[in-house]
């Protein structure tokens, strides 16, 4: 068992009867009353986000977990799969556990969270950005340039993400993964 003082950003939590991950939290100590911690908990059955409150103190269940690192294979309808760069052994994952499923390209590492109670995974981190080349981008308009005007881009992932006008195919991007937002052009 660990407290309020333990929680951080990654920790899996037993909450109402389900397994979440803590995606943010805030300790909050207003001026009049107990302090408490502001939590968005995901979890990682369903894929849900919700926010909870606890009061400090309070005491909660912590999951045990390893960290591995996977390497993206192939997706296959809903189920994406992965294989250990250690043991080689493949697992496959519902996209509904992938935090942008549209942003993985094969090839991709990521680490994989094991419950080492059951030896299930738990969840799938993502690197912090991911480069994609750009397969589709309309054409900027001259003149439109005043502020910082986007259009829309498809990378080879097929996911469309808002770039800068000056992005055309075959331009490599830097995307990042927790917003799928663009990030910088590559050159190579």
């Amino acid at each position: 068992m660990a407290s309020t003082s333990d929680i951080r950003n990654g920790l899996c939590i037993k909450f109402n009867h389900d397994i979440y991950k803590i995606i943010e939290f805030l300790h909050v100590k207003p001026g009049k009353g107990p302090a408490f911690v502001r939590t968005k908990l995901k979890s990682l059955t369903s894929g849900k986000v919700l926010d909870n409150t606890f009061s400090a103190g309070h005491k909660i269940d912590v999951i045990r977990v390893e960290t591995h690192t996977f390497q993206f294979l192939y997706p296959e309808g809903d189920e994406f799969h992965f294989m250990n760069t250690e043991t080689f052994e493949q697992i496959s994952l519902n996209k509904n556990i992938l935090d942008a499923p549209d942003l993985l390209k094969e090839g991709t590492n990521v680490m994989v969270q094991i419950n080492t109670e059951t030896d299930l995974p738990l969840s799938v981190d993502m690197p912090a950005s991911v480069i994609l080349e750009v397969t589709y981008a309309e054409p900027g308009v001259k003149g439109n340039t005043a502020t910082n005007a986007t259009k829309n881009a498809t990378v080879e992932t097929g996911a469309s993400v808002n770039v800068p006008l000056f992005i055309n195919e075959g331009d490599k991007i830097k995307i990042d993964t927790a917003s799928g937002s663009y990030m910088e052009r590559v050159k190579e």
